[in-house]
């Protein structure tokens, strides 16, 4: 763009001009015409030799660079220099010098040809320069919009740090409030959390009372066993007592030689009992349902006649048969089910001991508890959620402030933005800062074609490209990469791709925010244009 508006400056500045050319050897530029005296001998431009001023396109190669020969097509590595006044000078290999055809717009490599070319060198340029002027004001109107596109973004800059500030407070103040909704949790499920231990506890009590049980049960048998095939008889005979200590080590290797019997059935547990919520714990346990510590044994007698009539199998009879089907599981099961037998346990007067454990297990949490348990769980849920979303805004936040936006963040508006482009195939989606993806037009998956990676334009201009990596991977070949070039205009819009090496693509995309200052490009005017 720099460059094409000093052109444009000089060929407006050259209209009307007569172009006068300066006497020097045909093909010299005017840059070297110091290094062409005539009457004056010939130092080749490498510097190799020097030869007289008359051996210069003799059409013979003396120098090594073909500096000696720049009209003629004798040195293989020689180039010509087309002036094309009104027009781009330019320069042509040696080769093509008289060739026939007409590679000047002024005609002068084919001065010996007989080809019959015609001057378009005014004509190119006119055409050129209407071109010129209006790249010049796309320019100019992109430059303008690049101003606007600035103070915007420092609008938004400083939106996004005062946002971040209120956001920090809100957070302070969430902060404040999961820890105060946590204590309140954590206090509320305390009781809850406690009975469960308790409960745990019991099991665990009441398993290795079983496992006790069975060994005893399983001794004895073996005791037996062994005793009525006469190893235990004899003068020093062995008692239950003594044989206990031995069982402790033989019991583990002990294999019995008896058939063994078949288990015995276990009689399926009763239904779980159903009975309505209350809103209180006076409705469930009734006082006068529970006995008291100085009730006589006599009524407790009673009640052990009560509960043995209504019950075929006991909870700890049930417990027992539940650890040995499923212990893993016992506990979530004997829970509910546990809290059925208890509640028809003290329902029905049980004795003081019993009722005493079954309302250490089992007794339930009130409805209003439960309730209450809920809400504060829900708000402590909440409150963590809302704090993990105030965390995510300042993440992004940060990120984005922080973010290399260009020398004065001209290039902030593209941010969360996605510019497509359609072709016959594939519809290409750049989405800047982001990612760039492929898909095809009519129907499949989306390919992506590199995440962002970096500025990575010239040095002097670093902000003209954009280098996205580590997309997919092609078959047997590299991730795909894109680079993206972007050049200045009026309006943003991604314009052409190209795939010009396997799995790199090349894209330009037009921003104005890449638009140069014009004052900047009046310049160097003479290394662009010679007469």
């Amino acid at each position: 763009i720099m460059m094409s508006c000093q052109y444009l400056l000089l060929l407006l500045l050259s209209v009307g001009v007569s172009a006068v050319e300066v006497q020097r050897p045909r093909g010299v530029p005017l840059s070297k015409r110091q290094f062409y005296e005539e009457g004056n001998p010939f130092t080749c431009l490498d510097g190799s030799r020097t030869i007289p001023f008359d051996r210069v396109n003799d059409d013979y190669c003396d120098c090594q660079d073909g500096s000696d020969e720049p009209g003629t097509a004798a040195c293989p590595n020689g180039s010509f220099h087309c002036t094309n006044a009104g027009f781009r000078p330019g320069f042509i290999p040696s080769s093509r010098i008289n060739d026939g055809i007409c590679d000047c717009c002024d005609t002068t490599d084919e001065y010996n040809s007989g080809a019959a070319c015609q001057n378009t060198c005014r004509e190119m340029g006119r055409k050129e320069r209407e071109s010129m002027q209006k790249m010049a004001e796309i320019a100019k109107e992109g430059f303008m919009l690049k101003q606007q596109l600035i103070q915007e973004s420092k609008r938004g800059l400083e939106d996004k740090k005062a946002k971040h500030a209120d956001i920090e407070v809100s957070k302070n103040e969430l902060e404040k409030t999961v820890e105060a909704l946590r204590t309140v949790k954590e206090t509320a499920e305390q009781p809850e959390k406690e009975a469960k231990e308790r409960h745990l506890k019991a099991w665990e009590d009441q398993k290795a009372l079983i496992q006790m049980e069975k060994d005893k049960a399983r001794m004895a048998e073996v005791f037996l066993e062994l005793d009525d095939d006469g190893l235990l008889g004899g003068v020093d005979q062995v008692d239950s007592v003594a044989f206990e200590s031995i069982w402790h080590v033989i019991k583990e290797k002990y294999i019995s030689e008896a058939i063994p019997e078949p288990p015995a059935p276990v009689e399926t547990p009763p239904e779980e009992i159903r009975e309505p919520e209350s809103d209180n714990d006076s409705e469930l346990y009734p006082e006068e349902d529970i006995p008291d510590e100085e009730e006589d044994d006599e009524e407790e007698d009673e009640d052990d006649d009560t509960d043995d009539g209504d019950f075929k199998v006991s909870p700890l009879g049930f417990s027992i048969k539940l650890m040995l089907d499923d212990s893993h599981n016992f506990f979530l099961v004997s829970h509910c089910y546990l809290s059925s037998i208890c509640r028809a346990l003290l329902r029905r007067r049980p004795k003081k001991r019993r009722m005493t454990m079954m309302r250490g297990l089992c007794r339930p949490t009130t409805k209003k508890r439960r309730a209450s348990l809920m809400v504060t769980r829900d708000a402590f849920e909440e409150a963590e959620k809302a704090l993990r979303e105030v965390d995510d805004q300042i993440k992004n936040l940060e990120k984005e402030i922080s973010f290399d936006f260009g020398p004065t963040a001209e290039f902030a508006y593209l941010y969360s933005q996605c510019y497509e482009l359609t072709t016959s195939e594939y519809i290409y989606r750049l989405c800047p800062f982001n990612r760039v993806s492929q898909k095809p037009k009519f129907g499949g998956s989306e390919t992506n074609l590199g995440s962002w990676g970096q500025w990575a334009g010239p040095e002097d201009n670093i902000y003209s490209v954009m280098k996205y990596d580590h997309g997919t991977g092609c078959w047997q070949g590299p991730n795909r990469s894109t680079t993206i070039k972007v050049t200045c205009g009026k309006e943003t819009v991604l314009v052409s791709t190209s795939e010009p090496s396997r799995c790199e693509y090349l894209m330009e995309f037009i921003s104005p925010a890449v638009c140069q200052e014009p004052s900047t490009l009046d310049s160097a005017l003479h290394d662009h244009t010679e007469l």
